[in-house]
């Protein structure tokens, strides 16, 4: 299988902490991209930018680590924008830090700057039509993935070390998957999203992107608050050890996955089988993914209306044609319907916690490689549609799920990424990058 190689992964920048196990130090930083790319300060990625932006608060693990964090987190005397000029123009300048962020500065990070994306974050795709697209790092041509777009650019072209966004039906794993990151939506509930403006309570959570897994590890361990662990890369008490974890697949949820994903993925799942510290890779049966999409794709909408409705409404013209006719749809959720979908989620995550009881869900991230800037509404429709059937696993179960660049689609004359998503048992958010760097490494 050939080896997708994240941008940004060469010769170091700052050497902050030494990886357990690696007898090396591992660094932040840097790469051919980084040297090239810092130079310049492309508009559709950045909406503030700096050197720093925000300085860190401490020296700690995340020493000489860049952050660029999405524009939908409160960054202090900074105005919040969520991708939307004429909510930004209302806005005051933010006068506390999201608590997220704060954890990521007193671990010794420091702010790029504040990164675009899709309106709202309602959005997978990564367009945006006041500021456009950021570019994707990994496929020049394609769409970044969304909606933490600018922030995955920024990572992939090694302008930033870290990118903090946020997930709710994807918006960390698509364009991880897309660019060939490191991609962490964490488990529901477990990094308070304090200073995170909402679009669907229920579903969202902080997330984040990195060129390495050791890199993500640190950073992750500062999102739970367990960052003095980070030196030693340790995991969490209340995670369990990576070898602990079963793995199954569910071949009912490959239905909505492109031909060559799909080979690509069985082929993945034979090595990791064979691999006798990985495998066997049991099968089991989650339910119709169309269901469990649509069912999530309801409450969404019912929250995201809830949260953006008013204003969204008053704002005629303000949003994009596909931000605007998706707050549409929401509008039309009726009561009867979302308490509906509610009662319907409930049961789904039941049959979901009863069906993996305690394994790792292996899946492709998303259904295909990022499709290219060219294509129309209608086909960026039937994309997210694909996606939300693989995705709303764990945003119905509030399950945190990795995606691994270990998969690349290679053609006659191109390649591109594709991620292999870990979704794992609530809780389980740093055993799961312990997983993931084994299964890479079994895949290389």
């Amino acid at each position: 299988m050939a080896e997708w190689v994240a941008p940004g992964s060469g010769p170091s920048r700052v050497q902050s902490w030494s990886a357990r196990g690696t007898g090396r130090d591992h660094t932040v930083g840097s790469g051919p991209a980084d040297t090239a790319s810092r130079t310049t300060v492309d508009p559709a990625i950045w909406r503030e930018h700096g050197r720093p932006l925000v300085r860190a608060e401490a020296i700690g693990p995340l020493t000489g680590a860049e952050v660029a964090v999405k524009d939908l987190f409160a960054v202090a005397g900074h105005r919040r924008g969520a991708g939307v000029p004429g909510w930004l123009a209302e806005a005051a300048p933010e006068t506390t830090h999201a608590d997220a962020l704060e954890r990521l500065l007193a671990a010794g990070a420091t702010v790029r700057g504040i990164t675009h994306a899709d309106e709202f974050g309602y959005g997978m795709v990564g367009r945006n039509a006041h500021y456009g697209t950021p570019p994707n790092a990994a496929v020049p041509g394609a769409v970044p993935g969304g909606s933490s777009s600018g922030t995955a650019a920024a990572v992939g072209l090694g302008l930033a070390d870290v990118g903090l966004g946020t997930d709710t039906a994807g918006s960390v794993r698509i364009p991880a998957s897309y660019q060939g990151l490191w991609g962490l939506r964490t488990s529901h509930g477990r990094v308070p999203t304090v200073g995170v403006l909402p679009l669907a309570p229920s579903f969202d959570t902080v997330g984040l992107l990195t060129r390495t897994a050791d890199v993500l590890a640190a950073a992750t361990h500062a999102l739970l608050g367990t960052a003095t662990d980070a030196r030693r890369g340790d995991a969490a008490e209340d995670d369990p050890e990576p070898g602990t974890f079963p793995l199954v697949v569910d071949t009912d949820a490959l239905a909505a996955v492109s031909d060559p994903v799909r080979a690509l993925f069985r082929a993945a799942l034979q090595r990791i089988a064979a691999d006798a510290g990985l495998g066997p890779v049991e099968p089991v049966r989650l339910g119709d993914p169309g269901t469990r999409a649509e069912c999530f794709r309801v409450v969404q909408a019912a929250e995201a209306w809830r949260a953006h409705g008013r204003w969204v409404a008053t704002h005629p013209g303000a949003l994009g044609p596909d931000v605007s006719e998706r707050f549409a749809v929401a509008a039309d959720v009726d009561p009867g319907t979302e308490q509906r979908a509610r009662a319907r989620a409930a049961e789904l995550r039941g049959c979901l916690d009863e069906r993996l009881d305690g394994r790792v869900l292996l899946l492709p991230t998303a259904p295909s490689p990022a499709p290219p800037l060219t294509s129309n509404a209608a086909e960026l429709n039937d994309v997210r549609r694909g996606i939300l059937r693989l995705t709303s696993i764990a945003g119905l179960g509030g399950y945190p799920a990795l995606s691994v660049p270990s998969l690349v689609i290679t053609t006659l004359h191109a390649s591109a990424p594709v991620g292999l998503c870990l979704v794992g048992p609530r809780g389980s958010d740093l055993a799961l990058i312990a997983l993931g760097r084994r299964i890479d490494q079994a895949l290389k």
